[in-house]
């Protein structure tokens, strides 16, 4: 029990060992994609505590994942926005008995988040916004009533990190943002940092939005590549963390281990295990090519680069992707250093008619008046 500001507060985490050892038990299977494990967990954690919301919320996380496995399967959506309605309404049942119940904030203000953060993944920027406005208050409630508790931090850090950071990055959010106070990017990623080392619960979820945007926005490669390191050696089955192994490794300049993890990544894809698709497939051609070229091996760099464009074509479905574009434009580099310039020409026509991406426009025509290498 908490007393904060003269209130007594009930953690939201499981106070009996047994059953919390049960949940987290439950996190890492749900995180190394062991679901079935994970439900089996999960099914005693609410048999033994059907009065508390962690146990159906990681419920929902498991629902969560599989689509992170099947990304291109919206069918699966349905099912993990009932399961995060489940939670959503013990939830305001407990906030009807007690308005402070940080638990109950805690865990609707976590699955109305979730439910925002696919709501934005599928496009639904509205629909997104909306969750926002109901989650934020929820966190900030908890975070007043709790300052100390690492895991209200989770929502605390990635509230202030990307209310500045993403209208900048997508202006189409920034009409929204009006309905919403100002982000503090300094502050949001102090919070993840402190969550990723105190949290109960959301630690590991700490470490995943940490690493993204030291690696997305703020380009700090080292730090992203430690986190990385970290979440893999934790979770060896996540194709996620797996992936962002090797683009850290490759922004580091560590190309040959890169190379070895991608090589496990393709492998992994070859043998269809559990969450490794057709994105993981593309992009470990995409690296396993770079390699190759760089290393002047131009027939095993091709055949990559042809496996990453074909799996590009099926998984394209709004236009070409940075992968396709500059696979493309790699394999007419390549077809110049054979002397096959018609070859080459060709596939810089194939780039100049996709959308840019790093500079690909600007590479296509310089090499187009003058052959790559040259």
């Amino acid at each position: 029990m908490l007393p904060v500001c003269g209130v007594v507060l009930q953690a939201q985490w499981i106070a009996d060992p047994g059953v919390d050892k049960l949940l987290q038990t439950s996190i890492d299977q749900v995180y190394n994609l062991e679901f079935d494990k994970a439900e089996g967990t999960l099914a005693e954690v609410v048999r033994l505590r059907p009065d508390h919301p962690a146990g159906f919320f990681f419920q929902a996380m498991v629902q969560w994942w599989r689509i992170l496995c099947n990304y291109d399967d919206a069918s699966q959506d349905d099912l993990f926005f009932r399961k995060l309605e489940i939670v959503i309404d013990m939830c305001d049942k407990r906030l009807d008995k007690n308005p402070d119940d940080i638990t109950a904030l805690f865990f609707k203000g976590g699955s109305v988040g979730f439910r925002g953060r696919l709501r934005a993944n599928r496009g639904n920027w509205i629909g997104a916004a909306n969750d926002g406005v109901v989650a934020l208050p929820l966190v900030q409630k908890a975070y007043t009533l709790d300052p100390n508790n690492a895991d209200v931090l989770l929502g605390m850090g990635i509230y202030n990190y990307y209310a500045e950071v993403i209208p900048d990055r997508y202006p189409i959010v920034k009409p929204l943002m009006i309905f919403f106070p100002s982000g503090d990017r300094k502050k949001g990623l102090a919070q993840l940092e402190l969550a990723t080392k105190n949290a109960n619960y959301a630690r590991v979820e700490a470490k995943y939005f940490l690493m993204q945007n030291y690696y997305l926005y703020e380009k700090n490669f080292a730090r992203a590549l430690e986190i990385a390191r970290s979440l893999h050696a934790s979770y060896p089955r996540n194709p996620l963390f797996h992936r962002y192994l090797g683009r850290t490794l490759v922004t580091n300049g560590l190309m040959d281990e890169a190379n070895a993890v991608f090589t496990e990544i393709e492998e992994l894809y070859v043998k269809k295990q559990t969450g490794y698709d057709l994105y993981d497939g593309r992009e470990a051609y995409y690296y396993l090519g770079r390699y190759q070229f760089f290393a002047g091996r131009y027939p095993q760099a091709l055949e990559y680069f042809y496996k990453s464009d074909e799996l590009s074509r099926k998984l394209d479905k709004e236009g070409p992707s940075g992968f396709m574009s500059l696979a493309n434009l790699q394999v007419g580099m390549i077809y110049d250093l054979q002397g096959k310039r018609e070859h080459a020409l060709q596939q810089y026509r194939k780039v100049l008619a996709m959308k840019e991406y790093e500079n690909s426009h600007r590479d296509a025509k310089k090499y187009t008046e003058k052959p790559y290498g040259k």
